[in-house]
């Protein structure tokens, strides 16, 4: 039997990080470059990159626009979320749902060995994976009708 998805499994690997140096305007013109809500905030360490924080559309809205705060007089480091939650890669997907929905994020990075970044992972991504195993286990009561439907004609 297969074991239960982890956030390995599910993750983006291709994340997009920022200094805590990066100014705030740069860090959106990033974020709309590449399509996403979210940069994680990182810092190089001897293993590699470590998440410092995370930080979000909303979070540059909430900070910097509904404040009418001049986004290039910041840095990233001045308004992301410091204490990020985060999850290992071998988490499985209900352990990301409980830490999800216990520190009441979308998104958490995923950490591999020595706590070194590996991924993200999004409620969207969670819903997907989510969704398959949904359509997986649909397809068996349809086969089971097909099987049981041949054995009684």
């Amino acid at each position: 039997m297969k074991e239960a998805a982890t956030a390995g499994d599910v993750c983006t690997r291709n994340v997009v990080v920022a200094p805590t140096s990066l100014s705030v305007d740069e860090a959106a013109r990033l974020m709309r470059e590449r399509h996403v809500g979210c940069v994680v905030v990182v810092e190089q360490g001897d293993g590699g990159r470590l998440p410092a924080g995370i930080l979000t559309d909303r979070d540059i809205v909430t900070a910097v626009v509904a404040k009418d705060v001049d986004p290039k007089s910041l840095r990233v480091g001045d308004i992301m979320s410091a204490n990020v939650a985060a999850v290992r890669e071998h988490d499985t997907l209900y352990d990301v749902l409980s830490t999800m929905r216990s520190r009441g994020v979308r998104r958490l990075p995923v950490l591999g060995a020595h706590g070194v970044l590996a991924g993200i992972l999004s409620q969207d991504d969670v819903l997907s994976a989510i969704a398959g195993q949904l359509q997986a286990l649909a397809a068996v009561q349809v086969r089971e009708r097909r099987q049981e439907a041949a054995l009684r004609s």
